[in-house]
C-alpha cells in the first residue's frame, strides 16, 4: 500500500482524494497545511491520520511513502527537491515547475534518490489519450492541429476588482499558459515532438500574467495552433486534420469524446468510457512505484522537460516573467 501525503488544501486536492479511493493500493495518510487547524479540519473530513504543519518533519515522517504536491507553482520544485532528497515518491501537479531550469533540478534529484518523480498532467494518462494516439495514422499525412483550452475563470472577476488571486500573481509563476495552456501543449509535443519554431502572442494583465494567449508550433509541412485563456471561455473544440480526415476532440483536458470525421463526411466515435478522470495518473504513479520503474513512456522524463523548455520558451515570447526565473 502507498501512502500518500497531500500539500495542498484546495480544491484541485479534494479531486484527488475522491480519485485516490478508486485505486488499488493507494491510501492517503498525512496532509499539510500551514494552520494547525486548516489540517486538522480537512483531516477529519475525509478521515486522514496525521496533519502536519512542517514540511520539513512531514518528509522526515515514517507514516507516508510519497507526496502528492497540490501547492502554488512556485512551490512545486522546492517542495518536490525536499520530499525527493529524504527518499519520498513525488506526484507534483501541472504545471511541474516555474521554469525548465527548476524541472531539470527536480528530475536530477529523482534520479540522483532513485525515487518515482511524474507530473500530474491528467489527460496525458486518460485511456482516451492511447486512443487518439493509436487513430492518428487514419487521418493521413497531419496538416494542421488547433488544440484550444479557454474558460473563464472566477477568479477574473476578484482580479477586476483589485484583488490579488493566485491565479493572476506571477509571484506564484502563474496565468493562461501555465494553468490551461499546458493542457494543449503537452499532448501536442506528445504526438509530434519538439517543433522547428515556435510563434507567440498573449493578452497580458497588469499584474505581470498571461490573460489569455495563442501559440504556433511549426513542424516540416504542418502546424499546430494553441489556444488558451481564462478571462475568456468558447466551447470550440480540438480538431487535429490530415488529408485524410480529421478528429474532433471535444475537450482536450477531459478527452470524453473523440470523433473520426473522414474525408468523405462519415464519422466515427471513438472515446472509451472514462471514470474519475485523476484516476489515472494516480493509477500509473502507483504503478511504477510498486513495479520498481522510475519513468513511464506515457509521460517520460525527457517528455517533462521537453514541455517545460516550449512553456519557458513562450513565455520569453510574450515576456512574461516570475520571480523564479530569475
Amino acid at each position: 500500500m502507498i501512502r500518500f501525503g497531500i500539500i495542498g488544501t484546495n480544491f484541485i486536492t479534494h479531486s484527488f482524494l475522491e480519485a485516490v479511493h478508486e485505486v488499488e493500493g493507494a491510501t492517503v495518510a498525512a496532509v499539510y497545511s500551514r494552520t494547525a487547524e486548516r489540517a486538522t479540519d480537512f483531516a477529519k473530513e475525509y478521515g486522514i491520520v496525521h496533519t502536519f504543519t512542517s514540511l520539513d518533519d512531514m518528509a522526515t515522517s515514517d507514516v507516508i511513502d510519497a507526496v502528492y504536491i497540490a501547492s502554488p507553482n512556485s512551490l512545486h520544485a522546492e517542495q518536490g527537491i525536499l520530499f525527493m532528497r529524504h527518499g519520498k515518491h513525488v506526484l507534483c501537479e501541472k504545471p511541474f515547475a516555474s521554469n525548465v531550469d527548476e524541472v531539470k533540478l527536480m528530475l536530477e534529484t529523482a534520479r540522483e534518490h532513485d525515487v518515482v518523480l511524474l507530473e500530474a498532467l491528467r489527460n496525458m494518462f486518460m485511456p482516451n489519450f492511447q486512443i487518439l494516439r493509436q487513430t492518428l495514422p487514419r487521418v493521413g499525412p497531419v496538416r494542421r492541429v488547433i488544440l484550444n483550452k479557454s474558460q473563464y475563470s472566477s477568479r477574473y472577476d476578484l482580479y477586476k476588482r483589485g484583488d490579488n488571486p493566485n491565479t493572476f500573481n506571477p509571484a506564484f509563476s502563474n496565468g493562461s499558459l501555465m494553468d490551461l495552456g499546458v493542457y494543449c501543449l503537452g499532448p501536442a509535443l506528445k504526438l509530434f515532438g519538439r517543433p522547428d519554431a515556435v510563434q507567440a502572442n498573449a493578452v497580458k494583465l497588469e499584474s505581470g500574467v498571461d490573460g489569455s494567449g495563442s501559440a504556433i508550433l511549426s513542424y516540416d509541412g504542418m502546424d499546430i495552433i494553441v489556444l488558451h485563456s481564462k478571462i475568456h471561455g468558447t466551447d470550440a473544440p480540438s480538431e487535429i486534420i490530415g488529408e485524410a480526415g480529421r478528429i474532433v476532440i471535444d475537450d482536450i483536458a477531459s478527452l470524453d469524446r473523440l470523433t473520426f470525421v473522414g474525408r468523405d463526411g462519415t464519422t466515427e466515435e471513438l472515446a472509451t468510457e472514462q471514470t474519475t478522470h485523476m484516476k489515472y495518473e494516480i493509477e500509473a504513479f502507483v504503478l511504477m512505484i510498486l513495479a520498481g520503474e522510475r519513468e513511464t513512456e506515457i509521460h517520460s522524463f525527457d517528455d517533462m522537460q521537453l514541455l517545460a523548455d516550449v512553456m519557458t520558451d513562450i513565455r520569453r515570447r510574450i515576456d512574461v516573467r516570475y520571480p523564479a526565473d530569475v
